[in-house]
């Protein structure tokens, strides 16, 4: 078939943007450049653990020596209401550089670094524009929270991660789909339900993705959710787009089909993370069924059982957890940064002056952050003038990171700001979306609308740096005076 038959509008919708330009690779090298260092500079500060790291680089170094998760003081297995592949990602920095404030951290800036290059490849694929996905690479590596969280040995960074990793693999995916609609119907194929368009490689490794975030946390469930959703929403965009004539008809089956596989590739995925306690016989309820049945040993289903029992028990945990916390905060605040986190304080420390502060501070950006809601409500705007799915994405992604929190609100569970740093990319991401749009399309003769518009994107990144830059010190247990410390504390009582 010639290619010519093949329409240019159709062309264009299932074309792909190809291979990443050389601008790109240089924005990435730098931008992940400059956001390694932030992260690696003073890692080792403070030198004992703060705030949850008692936890995880414990348990981590648990798993390193028996498998799971483990009480030293009691020799019995540690009850734990977390999924252990966050765990043994921190017990990779232990393993290599020891246990120590460096070694059960380092994979936490890995992991942080590493997400901002994914969101960078991620934006260009979407935008075409290697400034923006600069911009979204810089703002990331410049957010208080994404910063503190890629210092620190718990475990929301690695979620995020993944969660980065599953995003760009759905995007990938979805070009690989249309760019194979495209090669059928170059080839003289028909867009029918019976198309043969190959295995989707990126789909599946998509779903892998996704089970690793949940064996992270729980909350990576949100996620899986909806990128199977998108699936079938960006199959259905995909038909459509290469002319099928019943193309909702045509793609409900394959995304039934889809949906199933995803989450039975993620389960397989989330279970595979607990080979350690599978492996023990050490693990807490392992061998809960013939301890509790008067059994000798276990029946060929009962690790399964076992593990289905500690996980309805670790539900309920969870689902009952309302024990007051002095930074705990509800969903409606994060955006507001209405009540961070305080990680480490220290009194005891050399500056300047004769009264001194070290102090962790988990505090997304201000200006960066105050900037997220503006945008979401411009977004939400362009998505509906533009009629443009890409805005559509980023704000589901983003909002699935806060809104399923307000479900337990009426059950007053226990909350706190980093939970909202799954959400942190897409937020960011739409923010960018509004600075392209700011800037509008290439210079026209006579227009000076694109100048205008890079003048306030570039004022805007300059501000967010500058403000980055004065917090810094808060969020790295630099050591400034006390004076200096309460200047950055901007709404007093609620940040102290």
């Amino acid at each position: 078939m010639d290619t010519g038959v093949v329409p240019a509008v159709v062309r264009r919708r299932l074309a792909g943007p190809g291979r990443y330009p050389a601008a790109f690779w240089w924005a990435a090298l730098l931008v992940t450049g400059v956001a390694l260092v932030l992260r690696l500079l003073n890692l080792g500060r403070p030198r004992e653990v703060m705030f949850d790291e008692v936890y995880y680089a414990n348990e981590a170094q648990d798993l390193l020596q028996r498998g799971v998760e483990w009480v030293p003081e009691q020799g019995t297995p540690e009850y734990v209401v977390h999924p252990p592949l966050g765990k043994w990602m921190i017990a990779v920095g232990e393993q290599v550089f020891g246990y120590n404030a460096f070694g059960w951290r380092i994979m936490a800036v890995l992991a942080g670094t590493a997400s901002i290059l994914l969101i960078m490849m991620a934006t260009w694929r979407l935008l075409r524009s290697p400034i923006l996905a600069a911009a979204a690479g810089l703002l990331m590596a410049m957010d208080g929270m994404h910063l503190v969280l890629s210092r620190a040995a718990l475990l929301d960074v690695f979620l995020m991660f993944w969660i980065v990793v599953a995003f760009l693999l759905l995007v990938l995916d979805r070009e690989q789909r249309r760019a194979r609609w495209l090669a059928l119907l170059e080839a003289g194929g028909k867009p029918n339900r019976r198309a043969r368009l190959g295995v989707p490689w990126y789909r599946i490794a998509c779903a892998v993705a996704l089970g690793c975030a949940c064996a992270v946390k729980w909350s990576g469930l949100w996620y899986l959710v909806l990128f199977a959703t998108l699936v079938a929403v960006f199959d259905m965009s995909a038909r459509r787009s290469a002319g099928a004539r019943h193309w909702i008809a045509d793609s409900l089956a394959p995304a039934a089909g889809w949906a199933l596989a995803i989450a039975g590739i993620a389960l397989v995925t989330y279970v595979s993370a607990w080979t350690g306690w599978f492996a023990s016989d050490d693990g807490y309820f392992r061998h809960w069924y013939a301890q509790s049945h008067g059994l000798p040993h276990d029946r060929l289903v009962d690790p399964l059982v076992n593990l289905l029992h500690y996980h309805q028990e670790a539900y309920h945990f969870h689902s009952t957890l309302d024990t007051p916390h002095r930074y705990q905060s509800w969903p409606w605040q994060w955006l507001l940064l209405g009540r961070p986190v305080l990680f480490a304080y220290e009194s005891n420390v050399a500056c300047d002056g004769s009264s001194c502060a070290s102090t962790v501070l988990l505090l997304g950006t201000p200006l960066l952050w105050w900037s997220f809601l503006p945008a979401l409500a411009a977004l939400g705007w362009l998505a509906i003038a533009r009629r443009d799915g890409r805005a559509w994405l980023f704000m589901a992604c983003a909002l699935a990171g806060i809104l399923p929190w307000f479900e337990s609100m009426p059950a007053h569970r226990t909350m706190y700001y980093f939970y909202a740093l799954p959400a942190e990319p897409f937020l960011v991401l739409a923010v960018v979306y509004v600075l392209g749009a700011i800037i509008g399309p290439p210079r026209r003769p006579g227009s000076d609308r694109r100048l205008v518009g890079s003048w306030i994107a570039g004022i805007y990144m300059l501000l967010v740096a500058a403000c980055f830059a004065y917090f810094y010190p808060i969020y790295t247990g630099g050591h400034i005076t006390y004076a200096q410390w309460l200047g950055r504390m901007w709404l007093g009582g609620r940040w102290i």
